[in-house]
């Protein structure tokens, strides 16, 4: 059975690229070719061959994102890569910027979109079903921990069905600091692995307590999410469900962690990292994206 590194070699060498060189892993894998280039490797065929659609209409509509580089998608074992373009680093994030462009996103009408990307509903992703997440996972998971973990559910009792009853936009999905760079021309938004309908809050809820009681947790800079309203036009700070999506997107990650251990044991440094604070530890050092 084949893995992302040795497709991205494969596409690499079909299309007479440089060695890939591994630059980070989400729910697809990006390998750097060159200055220009980077390859986007994934299962999910249909979206890769999708993209360049995509990120045209995105980019028509005034949203940044990286550049499709070419139509054809190279097939290898179950993977899809894809050329896109490469996008450094540029100095600091304008989050006015980034919230002025996600308010693009959520102005489009998602039947403008339905017919050429798959929209799911948020709360339909795997790693959300929580109950099924538990249950597989609290074997990997101590007392203590659990307890931290199960207070959070407590604290947001019900966030499914208000999210059910809440207006639905088309949404990034993803939209945490990781996922934004400063490139030469202003903020890029990047993976839109998990773009979906759902209500504004999803896209908000990255960011909303970021500078707050959870900027321990992931290093957030003071006035991010201040600075990203402004842009959008208007604060979630007070909403329910942003709040509630704030705290259990940690959950969430938390338990994303702990599956990546149970097969890859590297990742349970981070995991520990990420437990101690379940746990109530307020000494519990800052977590890592990865």
């Amino acid at each position: 059975m084949s893995d992302p590194a040795s497709a991205a070699r494969a596409a690499a060498t079909a299309w007479g690229l440089g060695e890939p060189v591994h630059l980070r892993t989400g729910m697809s894998s990006l390998w750097s070719v060159d200055d220009e280039v980077v390859l986007r490797v994934s299962t999910d065929v249909a979206r890769a061959e999708r993209w360049h659609w995509l990120s045209g209409e995105l980019a028509r509509r005034g949203v940044r994102v990286p550049r499709s580089l070419g139509t054809t998608v190279f097939r290898h074992d179950e993977w899809a890569v894809a050329r896109v373009e490469h996008i450094r680093g540029a100095g600091p994030v304008d989050w006015r910027e980034v919230g002025a462009m996600v308010r693009r996103v959520h102005d489009i009408a998602p039947g403008d979109l339905a017919s050429r990307v798959d929209l799911p509903w948020c709360g339909s992703f795997p790693h959300w079903n929580l109950d099924r997440q538990f249950a597989d996972l609290c074997a990997h998971i101590d007392a203590e921990a659990k307890a931290g973990m199960r207070a959070c559910l407590q604290r947001w009792d019900g966030w499914r069905h208000v999210l059910v009853e809440s207006p639905s936009v088309v949404c990034h999905g993803d939209l945490h600091p990781g996922n934004v760079m400063a490139g030469p021309d202003g903020p890029v938004l990047i993976d839109w692995d998990l773009m979906c309908i759902g209500p504004a809050a999803w896209d908000h809820a990255p960011l909303l307590r970021w500078e707050e009681r959870w900027s321990d947790r992931w290093g957030g800079g003071p006035g991010t999410y201040d600075a990203f309203a402004e842009g959008y036009g208007r604060s979630l700070r007070d909403d329910w469900v942003g709040q509630a999506l704030a705290e259990m997107r940690l959950l969430v990650s938390t338990l994303m962690r702990v599956r990546a251990t149970a097969e890859h044991p590297e990742a349970g440094v981070e995991l520990e990292r990420r437990l101690r604070w379940w746990r109530g530890d307020l000494d519990a050092p800052p977590w890592e994206p990865q």
